[in-house]
């Protein structure tokens, strides 16, 4: 008797163990299919949203004044990693990616590592998408072809975007 109870709760132990191998390979898969939802944090976070207000009221007042032809002179990073990094538009191009070869490398899964490059010209700063397999978008349009950006069009790459402010 005692034999058949011992390999009864034997029995039980190990079908409890499977069932737990199954779940985690469930909750793997889970996580791996659907991400981890990733949450901005540090200290750049409220400069960033603070930043991001100001953009949006420059933008408005801008529009009902009809003056859109200032260039923007910096680059604001709005959402991903590196929210908050502000970077100085200079004369030369910017190039993105993962790629520790780019000017910005931005850590991103959904980025190539050569995803798309910001050049100056004598009419503003254009954008082309450097055959990215996922694409870049601005304004929530994917570019198809190099695009003149004026201050506050919103660049996403990935899921990180980006800003041209004043």
């Amino acid at each position: 008797m005692t034999t058949d109870l011992a390999f009864t709760v034997f029995r039980l132990g190990f079908l409890v163990l499977l069932w737990l191998l199954v779940l985690g390979a469930v909750n793997t898969l889970r996580r791996d299919i659907f991400g981890t939802v990733v949450t901005p944090r540090g200290k750049g976070r409220k400069e960033a949203d603070q930043r991001r207000r100001e953009s949006r009221r420059e933008r408005k007042a801008a529009r009902s004044r009809g003056n859109q032809t200032q260039n923007p002179t910096n680059l604001l990073l709005t959402g991903g990693p590196l929210v908050g990094t502000v970077i100085p538009l200079g004369s030369t191009p910017i190039t993105i990616g993962r790629s520790p070869s780019c000017t910005l490398v931005i850590e991103d899964e959904y980025a190539s590592s050569r995803h798309a490059t910001l050049s100056p010209s004598a009419e503003g700063w254009f954008i082309e998408d450097l055959s990215s397999r996922n694409g870049t978008f601005v304004d929530d349009e994917r570019l198809s072809h190099p695009q003149l950006l004026k201050a506050g069009d919103v660049i996403r790459i990935g899921q990180t975007t980006l800003e041209l402010v004043r």
